[in-house]
């Protein structure tokens, strides 16, 4: 009779902590970048994105974002944390006196996008988080 108890609650358990897994997920870009307001001060290229000829080279900026999970969904929490994340590079480009950040790339526990058209972001029930890092730069005038 104990041993029965105790399977069907480890059962339980296993059941209601699958549940609390955090998934990895590969998003586009391009909902974000369209949302987001132009910071025409602080230009954004992710990846391998073309830019300007680079003047000098600031430093790298590393920037994290979690965010509780939004009703919308996973998808629109982890554009949110990005959203978060980008403005969070944005401010750290300003006050190193840059005018854009190259190379960006996504990262979640180890899973790095370096992509100019995706990111990496996880999600579970309760969060959205991600991390962005990326050359801090002074490029050539336009």
């Amino acid at each position: 009779m104990k041993i029965s108890c105790t399977l069907g609650l480890l059962a339980v358990a296993v059941l209601t902590l699958n549940g609390c897994a955090t998934q990895l997920k590969t998003l586009p870009l391009q909902p974000v970048l369209a949302q987001s307001t132009p910071a025409p001060d602080v230009e954004l290229y992710f990846g391998s994105q073309e830019h300007r000829a680079v003047k000098s080279q600031i430093a790298i900026g590393d920037e994290s974002a979690r965010i509780g999970r939004l009703k919308d969904g996973a998808e629109a929490s982890c554009n949110a944390a990005l959203s978060e994340a980008l403005q969070k590079l944005r401010s750290y480009a300003r006050d190193h006196h840059g005018n854009a950040v190259i190379n960006i790339k996504t990262n979640f526990h180890g899973t790095q996008t370096a992509s100019s058209s995706d990111f990496t972001c996880g999600v579970s029930t309760s969060a959205a988080a991600l991390h962005v890092s990326g050359d801090v730069v002074v490029l050539e005038a336009k």
